[in-house]
């Protein structure tokens, strides 16, 4: 095993280690993933309150869930990130499979081999984690948080809150939304 200090864990069979106490959260969030799959590490790591996997350095704080993608190589790698800095754009798995020069099939099998889920339920789910986001801290109004978050309306918004999370979007930033600062 060699250092490397541009990752927050490393994984190297029976040896593990992480760079320091967020770090060793990111590599815990990892083994789960690895044991149990990607859905119940994003269950966890929603209850923790952290995002369920980090890429990067201490400084770098980039969501981007993903299963457990060994052998893959950095293709769907590169494009989930991608992706993640465009989701209030549309996104269909041909746009995808392109960015990662798959076709649209064996996109979709690598992908959910990966992640544990499909190409729509992830961008679903990072797309209600942005309005989550968007909600707790700005004071965009209900429909640009819609936007920015790929779901082009208030009422589509809505519906998938309500189906996600079993409230409104205005109930959500009224519970979650962070004080001011004094």
């Amino acid at each position: 095993m060699q250092l490397d200090p541009g990752v927050l864990y490393i994984d190297d069979g029976d040896v593990r280690t992480s760079a320091g106490n967020s770090a060793a959260a990111d590599l815990a969030l990892h083994i789960v993933r690895g044991d149990h799959g990607a859905e119940i590490a994003n269950r966890v790591a929603r209850q923790m309150v952290a995002p369920p996997h980090r890429r990067g350095g201490q400084a770098q704080y980039v969501e981007a869930p993903l299963g457990n993608h060994a052998g893959t190589g950095d293709q769907l790698a590169t494009t989930l990130d991608w992706a993640m800095q465009r989701l209030s754009q549309p996104l269909p798995v041909k746009v995808l499979a392109a960015r990662a020069a798959l076709s649209p099939r064996h996109f979709t099998r690598q992908f959910r081999q990966a992640t544990g889920t499909t190409p729509h339920q992830w961008l679903l789910n990072q797309r209600l984690a942005l309005a989550q986001r968007l909600l707790e801290t700005t004071s965009l109004p209900i429909d640009q948080v819609a936007a920015s978050a790929g779901f082009g309306t208030p009422a589509a918004l809505r519906l998938q809150f309500k189906q996600a999370l079993d409230t409104s979007p205005a109930a959500y930033r009224q519970t979650f939304r962070a004080p001011p600062a004094n």
